[in-house]
Order: C-alpha cells, then sequence, then structure tokens
C-alpha cells in the first residue's frame, strides 16, 4: 500500500495549485502526481484534494505513496530508449533498434513497454496486459518515433486516428537500385508469405496496403527514399520495397545483398521513423514529433556517399 506522509502547506507554496505544489514537495513529475490525486490518494486538511485546488499555507497535505513499481527484468530494459515528449495523456519515444513495442511469445528481449517502466513512465492501463497504452508498433529493427497513450482518453483518440489514417508517419529508408518511376504509390495486399510463415508478402488476399515513396538522394549502389504509409501492415515498407525489387538495404530477410550490407556495415534493415504528426488528445491541435537517424543508419549513409552517385 505504500508509506502515508503528511505535508504542511509552506508560505512560499501559498495559492499554488496542488498538482504544481505537489511536484515540487514529493520531487515527482506532474503527470505522476496527477496520477496520485485522481486515484483518491492525496486528501487536503481531511478532505479529497483536486489536481487545480488552490493552496493555502498552514494547511495539511496528506499523501498515500505507492510501493515503488516492479522493476523490469534485465533483459527486457530497452538500453538507449528516449523520451522525446511527455504530457499527462502521451509519452513519445526514441526507439533504438533491437527493442520490440511490447512483449510477445517467444521475444525475450527489450520492449519499450518495460523501458518505460523503468523510467517510472506509467502507461494507460487498457488493452492486453502486455501492450497496455500501445497505439502502434514499429519492428524491432527499425528505429525512431513511437507514441504511447498514458490515459485511457489518449488511448481511445490516438487508436482512431491511426485507424482513420489521419497520424502522419514518415519514415527514411535506403533501399537497393534506383526506384523507376522515382516517385509514386505502391498499392497492393499485404498477408503471410505462404512460404515462410515468420515473412509477409504481396498476396491477392491479403489487407489493403498503401505506400507512398519520394526518392530524396541516388547513390551509386541505392537510393535515400522518405516514405508516408497510408496504412499500416506488419513489415509494410519492407514488404513492398521488396516487391519492387528494391529491397531495404541490410534487410537480409526480405532478400537483400548480404554483401552489401557487409560493405555498409548494416547489421538490421536500414529504415527509420524520423517523423510522426498526431492530433493532441486534449487540444485537437496537429503535434509533430522527430528523430534524426542513429549511428549505424548515418554511417551506411556515409559510406554511400564516399562510393559516389548515379550518374
Amino acid at each position: 500500500m505504500g508509506e502515508i506522509r503528511k505535508l504542511q502547506v509552506p508560505e512560499g507554496l501559498e495559492g499554488e495549485r496542488a498538482d504544481t505544489a505537489l511536484s515540487r514537495l514529493l520531487g515527482m513529475s506532474r503527470s505522476k502526481v496527477v496520477d496520485l490525486i485522481s486515484t483518491g490518494a492525496v486528501s487536503l486538511d481531511d478532505r479529497p484534494c483536486g489536481k487545480s485546488d488552490r493552496l493555502s499555507a498552514g494547511s495539511w497535505l496528506e499523501i498515500q505513496v505507492p510501493d515503488p513499481p516492479r522493476r523490469a527484468a534485465p533483459d527486457q530494459v530497452a538500453v538507449g530508449l528516449k523520451v522525446i515528449y511527455e504530457n499527462d495523456d502521451l509519452v513519445v519515444v526514441d526507439k533504438p533498434v533491437g527493442v520490440a513495442a511490447h512483449g510477445s511469445p517467444g521475444w525475450r528481449g527489450p520492449t519499450v513497454t518495460a523501458g518505460l517502466e523503468a523510467l517510472g513512465v506509467r502507461l494507460a492501463d487498457v488493452g492486453a496486459a502486455e501492450r497496455r497504452g500501445i497505439v502502434h508498433r514499429l519492428d524491432v529493427g527499425t528505429s525512431g518515433v513511437m507514441i504511447a497513450a498514458k490515459s485511457e482518453r489518449a488511448y481511445s483518440d490516438l487508436k482512431r486516428q491511426f485507424k482513420q489514417r489521419t497520424a502522419d508517419k514518415r519514415y527514411h529508408a535506403v533501399v537497393q537500385g534506383h526506384l523507376d518511376p522515382s516517385s509514386g504509390t505502391i498499392d497492393a495486399p499485404i498477408g503471410r508469405d505462404r512460404r515462410h510463415q515468420h515473412r509477409f508478402a504481396v498476396v491477392s488476399d491479403g489487407r489493403p496496403s498503401v505506400t507512398h515513396y519520394d526518392t530524396l538522394e541516388a547513390f551509386h549502389y541505392g537510393s535515400l527514399v522518405s516514405i508516408r504509409l497510408e496504412t499500416g501492415r506488419t513489415h509494410q515498407i519492407r514488404v513492398h520495397m521488396a516487391a519492387m525489387k528494391h529491397p531495404c538495404a541490410g534487410d537480409i530477410t526480405y532478400g537483400a545483398d548480404p554483401k552489401l550490407a557487409e560493405m555498409l556495415g548494416l547489421g538490421r534493415q536500414w529504415l527509420h521513423a524520423v517523423s510522426l504528426t498526431v492530433q493532441d488528445p486534449e487540444t485537437g491541435e496537429d503535434i509533430t514529433f522527430e528523430s534524426g537517424y542513429p549511428d549505424d543508419l548515418r554511417d551506411a549513409v556515409g559510406i554511400l556517399s564516399e562510393i559516389g552517385y548515379n550518374t
């Protein structure tokens, strides 16, 4: 149940909102304090305290501080996971390569959910236990911007935005060769590969899948491409690029040249979620989050540049 702490409001916090004052008094983030208040764990002069209540010097606050959260197993903590933005409703992270969005059968490595837990971020208790708060996913081998919900309201709203395709997801990829045309749209259904169950493929009875692409730079051995997803199927970019005979560099699973991958120093597909734009669940305003290339992808582009450009 945690300890109970009693604090007298000092003169310096006269007139402050309860959530702001408690954040300073307890050394907690404001979002954590709001969580405490919303569960009835805070009282002000023996009555329930609201987050926007104004405090008076000399009043007494009583807080039931919860026990520390259960720590994630060491092999599940996502080393290198960075929080880009956080408020009461959502959290945005820069996901490193080698980290799954959430736990799943057969995966014992690090996850975004466990990594956030280790950082003290509480996700919305919505959906399956292992994927609570997760509204979209990135592949283990794909890095970049990813968003999760901290409140039920945000979870429902963000899920709606992804379902209705109003969330704007932008990726950069280095693909082998040169796409022709250099800009275009791939509209091809995706489903399980009937020959390889761990892979996906373009199949006639698959789910509708639409990928828009635009070549940013053409090198001798490949192209840097900007991609906007209209749908969000598993492995969608990797499958569509492979179907065009231009797999993502380093993506051995989908037919990339292992010799080129070795030359570029790639141990995974060159694919990065560079930006995500959603509507703020509270204000309705568009908010955009961005992520720069991690070192392995930046180094690979540098090697391509040194080799030369397509002429």
